[in-house]
This record gives C-alpha cells, structure tokens and sequence, in this order.
C-alpha cells in the first residue's frame, strides 16, 4: 500500500467513522421494509445470476461461466445489473404488489455515485398507473429522512427539502427552462427522431456537438450537461415524459405516442429512481432490445443474449408499473455521506 493511500474501511479509525451511516443505513432498511409490508406487499429475492443482465446499450455487466457437470457444453451466466426480468416474470406468474432489496453488480462504474456492487430497491405495482410511483418516491424520501433525523439533503452545495411535495417537470420543459433546447421540435407525431434538429439547437444553446454524434448522443449530452445538475435543488424533482426514443422498458403514454411513461427521481442533482409505466408488447420490447444491442455493439464491440423466457413472460404479464431505487444513494443523502461507499457494510476494496 502507498504511504498516502488512505486506509482500509476495515481499519478501527475508518470504521468508527463510517459506523453513524452504517447504523443510518440499517434503520433506514427497516422503516423501507415496515412501509412496504404495511401497504400489503411481498418481499421476494430475484436470483443474482441470468441468461442476459439486461439490454442496454451502456451498462456492462460482470459475466462467469456454469460449469456442467453432465458433459453439456458450460455456460455463460451474468450478475445482473437490475432484478427487473425476474420481478416482471413473478407478476407474470400472478404476485401483484412485490420488492426487491436487490443486490446487483454494474461493471465500469465506480466514483462518489456509482459502485460496481449495490443495492437497487425495486417495486411493482399490478395494475397501477405509473403516477402511483411518483407519490411511492415522495414517501420514501420522507420517510428515509425522518429516520434518519435529518430536516434537509445537502450535497455538493446544493439542498433538497426531502418532505416538500417533488416537482414534475416533463423532460421537454426541462431541456427548455435549463438548456433552451427545443426537445419536441426534434420530434415526430409518431415519436421518430430527427438528429440534426436537435443538434441544431444545441448548439445554438451552446453545447457541443460532433459531426458524428447520433440524436441519442445529443440527447445524453444536453441532459449530463445542463439538465440534471439544475435537478432535485430545493426540492426533489420527478423528470417525466420521456422520448419514446429514450423509453427502456416503459409504454407509449396514452395520447402522445411521442413519449413514454418513465419518470426519474432527482435530488441535489443526484438521480435516485427510475421507474416506468411497464410495456408489456413482446415485440416492441425485442425491437428495442435489438436496437440496444446494435448501438452497444457498434460502440463496445460486444452485445448480451436476449432473455427469451423474460419476452415470453411479458405476453401474459398484467398492467403494471415498476420503480427501481438506488437504495445506497438515498441513504448517503438522508445520513449526510459524501459517497456511496461510505454508507456500504463492505465496500468493494
């Protein structure tokens, strides 16, 4: 170890310093547990390992291989970055109200936010429209700051008060107000994207494009650089109505099919939740996951399998909608951490 590096989180002096978040953390799990089970739902346990980690074109997963013990070829399994097929195949097979305090692994991430493992807390609810959520994600702020004691989130400056009613703020009137970019103008009736419109006027609000930058580049930078850190500052923000074009997983929102029902969660500019009104047309879901997987091979070099049993299960899945939360980010804001590491038992070392 280098004479400058810091010291192991194991190291007593370390430890007794990160103890009040840990403490933190583990009081904030149970109120989460208690609320949720008090308003009738399942705790269920997704497994760690999948055929496919998920389909988007910018998370990379950790991958290992099943030995067989039987002479059949050994395989490929990944730990996935999110239980959302899991979840989705249990709503599948008739659970209506579930969570999820998941534990999951993203590759290529590691800083103040992200950790290569954490915890997402996911929750579906059978047969309610996603605005449900958006009340859900108010709560549980509420509730992680009173128990943790505290009256407002602090980071990097900015200060969010976690019991004022969040925001709801289209994505459209966030790209207006804060980058003077004119989103839907980039858009067709039918929701298909016209790059060098948006390229356009982002640059003519002073952000800068490459020759080569496709309209979902674009759309990433305008939001990285002028929208999500103007987010969550005074009160939580809940971005809403994104492009289908930037759908995921979520449905076309009834009435304008040029966006989908997806919301973010923010708070001092730290994106907290995600959370989508759920598709549940296999084959607008398997286009999509196709074109992610062209993107993520065009820039990685590398694509995942298709969960095919996932796409199955979607043909009989209910209407739902489904949040995933960073857990370890709401509760670095709630006990006034500086990282998300810091509020980990045992952090990756």
């Amino acid at each position: 170890m280098a004479a400058d590096a810091p010291s192991p989180w194991w190291t007593p002096s370390v430890h007794a310093d990160r103890r009040p978040f840990l403490l933190a953390r583990n009081a904030i799990t149970r109120a989460v547990r208690g609320w949720f089970e008090a308003d009738g739902f399942l705790e269920v346990e997704a497994a760690a390992l999948q055929v496919s980690p998920g389909n988007e074109a910018h998370l990379h997963a950790f991958a290992t291989t099943m030995l067989s013990l039987i002479g059949e070829p050994d395989q490929t399994f990944y730990l996935h970055t999110s239980p959302e097929f899991a979840c989705k195949k249990l709503l599948a097979a008739g659970e209506e109200k579930i969570f999820d305090f998941a534990r999951v692994w993203r590759n290529r991430e590691r800083g103040p936010l992200h950790h290569p493992e954490f915890v997402m807390l996911e929750w579906y609810r059978a047969g309610a429209p996603y605005e449900t959520l958006m009340d859900d994600c108010a709560a549980l702020l509420a509730l992680a700051a009173e128990t943790a004691g505290t009256r407002m989130f602090s980071f990097r400056g900015l200060d969010c008060d976690p019991f004022a009613a969040p925001e709801r703020l289209s994505v459209a009137q966030a790209f207006a107000r804060h980058a003077g970019v004119d989103l839907l103008a980039s858009l067709s009736p039918s929701g298909q994207t016209d790059r060098d419109a948006l390229a356009a006027s982002a640059s003519a609000a002073g952000i800068r494009v490459a020759a080569d930058d496709r309209w979902a580049d674009v759309f990433s930078r305008v939001i990285v650089e002028k929208v999500e850190p103007r987010l969550g500052v005074g009160r939580a923000t809940i971005l809403c109505e994104y492009p289908v074009a930037e759908a995921a997983l979520a449905r076309p929102k009834p009435g304008d099919p040029r966006v989908a029902e997806r919301f973010e969660l923010y708070a001092c500019g730290v994106e907290l939740a995600n959370a989508f009104g759920e598709l549940t047309d296999p084959a607008e879901q398997r286009r999509r996951f196709g074109l992610e997987m062209d993107e993520k091979a065009r820039i990685y070099g590398e694509r995942y399998p298709i969960d095919e049993d996932f796409l199955a299960a979607l043909a009989i899945m209910p209407e739902a909608s489904g949040c995933a939360l960073g857990f370890d980010r709401l509760v670095m804001l709630a006990a006034g951490a500086t990282r998300v590491d810091q509020v980990m038992w045992v952090p990756v070392a």
